[in-house]
């Protein structure tokens, strides 16, 4: 009888157990089910940087080039967005560097990534923009006189931009852009869904549509 009892105890929590386990699976399923999908890898390499919780629910992919005008007037908005929406936004920035010798700046972004100023860096070349990346007349090198207020080594920053695998890291983002049809910068997709009409005010919808769906 105690023996019954015992494996009937034993088959219950058994029971339990795999009831539970199913259910914290389905919900991370839903949680996370953007990067379950089977093309997720498009939107988010690893080499991808990224900007925010791990746990966040939102993923919202940026295709930037770090000499676009927009990109750098949307940069602030974006910041914003994620501070008022604290864990719930992962930013995932990946290149389309269209313009005229962009891939010099990406290269400089990843080498000081190596520095741990990969942000640092990506704020001075914005808020710097204006005087290196004219449409009419750019002047990459002059990005060189602005480098020191990420408080970076340039020597190994000249070094380092070098590294051929960055060539290679620009080369695949690229491939994903055009894959999923990015033509211009920047580029956004929340939680894969394309931002289809753009403009400051669609991406907040879109973004709120998506926390409001996962939250």
């Amino acid at each position: 009888m105690k023996y019954k009892i015992f494996a009937a105890t034993c088959l219950v929590l058994i029971g339990i157990f795999w009831a539970t386990s199913y259910y914290y699976k389905v919900q991370q399923a839903r949680m996370y089910d953007f990067m379950a999908q089977n093309n997720s890898s498009t939107f988010v390499r690893d080499h991808s940087m990224t900007l925010g919780s791990d746990d966040a629910k939102v993923y919202l992919v940026e295709f930037m080039d770090p000499a676009c005008e927009t990109c750098a007037a949307f940069s602030p908005y974006v910041k914003q967005m994620m501070k008022n929406n604290p864990g719930k936004i992962k930013l995932v920035l990946r290149y389309a560097p269209f313009h005229d010798g962009a891939e010099y700046f990406v290269k400089i972004l990843e080498a000081a990534r190596k520095q741990g100023k990969y942000w640092e860096t990506l704020d001075v070349m914005f808020k710097s923009q204006a005087s290196w990346a004219s449409h009419h007349n750019p002047q990459p090198k002059k990005i060189w006189q602005f480098l020191p207020k990420a408080g970076l080594d340039l020597a190994k920053i000249r070094k380092d931009m070098n590294d051929p695998a960055f060539v290679k890291l620009i080369e695949q983002d690229l491939a994903d852009a055009k894959t999923l049809n990015v033509k211009k910068t920047p580029g956004y997709f929340v939680n894969g869904k394309p931002l289809k009409t753009f403009g400051y005010k669609q991406l907040y919808k879109l973004i709120e549509s998506e926390i409001k769906a996962k939250y």
